[in-house]
């Protein structure tokens, strides 16, 4: 990695790079409550002291949705102090700014708004948190865009083909190309590459002399088969990847050694899970680039609450524990008490050197009791220790790791399959618990029309973007391309022979994946636009009936917001943001970039035309009948 010696000149971007703050986390908790948003101030505070020229957001701001106005309101209060000033831009924007932020209303850079007084800009994609959905598609990142104090970019909602073209630009002699993707389900992405439908686009003039920073927001490591994207997918011109939703934080650029570039995991800055990765020391990147060179400064975070992690294999200690002993298991106990509290020892001397980290740490203790041993109490365990941490509930964790069992040739091999802590371990979304429920339903139970891939989609979205529709929109979508095909192979009206045709069908859908996602997409959108025309839907849908997931507050709704910013001091502002007045871009773009209507036609989302369909109560049993009366 090439380094720069001199680093505070005109030539010379600093960009303040940060991913997954998780905004609204556990708001409601007594203790953890501002956790987030102590620590978004603190990003925020290194941005102004070091004088960056904006700020880079990889993903995941909020960690609802639908964030609270509480929620809402620090992130706009926090925005309006560090990001609001006379100091001025000293970097312009080349590219057509009508394209760079098209889903906008606004579309140009908030700083070039001669309404607002913008100090230091924020770039920003969406993770898969706050990610959009709804009739109209918005997120919260949009509300912030609407308000002037935030720079949406990397949206894409298309299926069938994904253009990224990036932000151009130019400080002195330095020119920055930044790419930008937010969140897409990871298998069709994964699809999308492998079916060469995601191209990124190039500066048409001196495309080698572009420092090309890419912002990505999906699974960076392993899950599945297609449920990650790997680094070979992408382009080998890029020079640096700023790789979000992976909460561990590997901020120091690693280099991969097939494509050659650079790729940087700041990781999350607050800890939702307790799992090994999380306990890692938390850090933003302060980002140097001149010309073709980079340096990457680790900053680290003080206002983190401090993660102890430790495991116990209580097999491991035959001195100690012997199953057959009747006070075993208050031997166990004793000896986990001994191990937190040195934990909590180690916590407290770290926070003596940095009085800014919270006082209670987060501590977890890992105890595999396999071999013959039992749990104790754990809730007992948990009250001796309610002022001491701040997850009293859940410090001690048992498990039992199954030991491999000798093959036989004439059975499975279960003892391959290794239990492991559902907390930490792979995380199974609602489409995956829907598909493993029907692979080992029994014969009568399983789907006879719909396929499991179909339905997986339609429950999560109704689970996670509250799609109230999206269920029944699916069944009628594939309830009418079943009557369709029955009657254009004109299927005698026979119970069995109709049976085989639809068996036949969905098994050829099952074996088309793409075609597969293209019906539930349609689906979808015709359950968006059906929630948006019927008055009864549009008022349940409404933010004062918010489903209730546990992490959501239902009497929080997202009424009530802030006003827009209303009017900054804008006076002066050609000469001191050097981008107003300048003169015509390397791309053609006006001093806004607005105007560029072609090129933003091109780059629309695919839609589909209204379908008619059947009643609202018509059930899969009346489809049946409904299949017979047409025949």
């Amino acid at each position: 990695m090439s380094t720069i010696n001199s680093q505070d000149d005109e030539d010379t971007f600093k960009i303040l790079i940060a991913t997954d703050i998780h905004l609204g986390y556990l708001e409601k908790d007594p203790v953890r409550g501002n956790d987030t948003f102590v620590t978004f101030n603190e990003i925020l505070d290194h941005a102004q002291k070091n004088e960056v020229d904006f700020v880079l957001l990889g993903g995941d701001l909020f960690h609802d949705n639908k964030p609270s106005r509480k929620t809402l309101h620090s992130c706009l209060e926090s925005l309006r102090k560090y990001c609001m000033g006379d100091r001025p831009i000293q970097f312009e924007i080349l590219s057509d700014q009508a394209v760079n932020f098209h889903y906008s209303k606004f579309p140009w850079v908030n700083y070039q708004d001669g309404n607002l007084n913008i100090s230091i800009p924020v770039f920003s994609i969406h993770g898969n948190h706050d990610d959009p959905t709804g009739a109209d598609a918005l997120c919260a990142l949009d509300i912030l865009s609407c308000a002037g104090l935030l720079n949406h970019f990397g949206r894409s909602a298309s299926v069938e083909k994904i253009d990224i073209s990036p932000i151009l630009l130019r400080k002195g002699r330095t020119k920055i190309a930044l790419y930008g993707l937010g969140a897409i389900p990871d298998e069709r992405l994964y699809r999308m590459f492998v079916n060469k439908q995601v191209t990124m686009l190039r500066p048409k003039e001196d495309e080698d002399s572009w420092f090309n920073l890419f912002v990505i927001h999906q699974n960076r490591s392993k899950h599945g088969a297609t449920n990650y994207i790997p680094e070979q997918f992408l382009d080998d011109f890029i020079n640096l990847v700023v790789w979000g939703h992976e909460h561990e934080c590997k901020i120091a650029p690693y280099q991969n050694e097939q494509q050659r570039f650079y790729v940087s995991q700041p990781g999350s800055s607050v800890v939702t899970s307790l799992s090994p990765g999380e306990a890692v020391k938390k850090h933003i990147g302060l980002l140097h680039v001149k010309g073709k060179k980079m340096k990457m400064q680790k900053i680290a975070l003080e206002t983190v609450r401090t993660f102890h992690m430790e495991d116990i294999v209580l097999a491991d200690h035959p001195d100690l524990f012997n199953p057959d002993n009747p006070k075993v298991t208050q031997a166990i106990q004793a000896f986990c008490m001994e191990k937190v509290e040195l934990m909590l020892d180690n916590a407290e001397r770290q926070r003596l050197g940095n009085p800014r980290q919270p006082e209670k740490p987060l501590i977890r203790l890992r105890v595999d009791y396999a071999g013959g041993f039992e749990p104790f109490n754990v809730h007992r365990f948990s009250q001796k220790y309610m002022d001491r941490v701040a997850n009293p509930k859940d410090i001690i964790y048992f498990f039992r790791h199954r030991e491999q069992k000798v093959k036989n040739d004439n059975d499975l091999n279960f003892g391959k399959l290794v239990s492991r802590p559902t907390a930490e371990g792979m995380t199974l979304r609602v489409e995956d618990l829907v598909k493993q429920y029907f692979q080992t339903a029994e014969k009568k139970v399983q789907l006879s029309l719909l396929t499991e891939r179909g339905m997986g989609e339609a429950v999560q979205e109704f689970v996670d973007k509250e799609e109230k529709d999206a269920i029944e929109e699916l069944v009628k979508f594939q309830l009418e391309k079943t009557q369709r095909f029955l009657k254009e192979r004109r299927t005698d009206a026979e119970e069995e022979k109709i049976d085989e045709e639809v068996r036949k069908f969905r098994e050829s859908r099952k074996e088309n994946t793409e075609e597969e996602d293209e019906e539930v997409r349609e689906a979808m959108t015709r359950a968006r636009a059906h929630r948006s025309e019927d008055p009864v839907l549009v008022a349940a849908s409404s933010d004062e009936e918010l489903m209730d997931t546990g992490m959501r507050d239902t009497g929080d709704s997202d009424d009530g917001l802030p006003a827009t910013v209303r009017r900054g001091r804008g006076w002066a502002r050609g000469r001191a943001r050097g981008a107003r007045g300048q003169n015509s871009t390397a791309r053609g773009s006006s001093r806004r970039g607005r105007g560029s209507t072609s090129q933003e036609s091109a780059t629309s989302s695919r839609t589909y035309k209204p379908v008619s369909v059947p009643a609202k109560n018509m059930s899969i049993m009346d489809g049946r009948l409904s299949i017979c009366s047409l025949l």
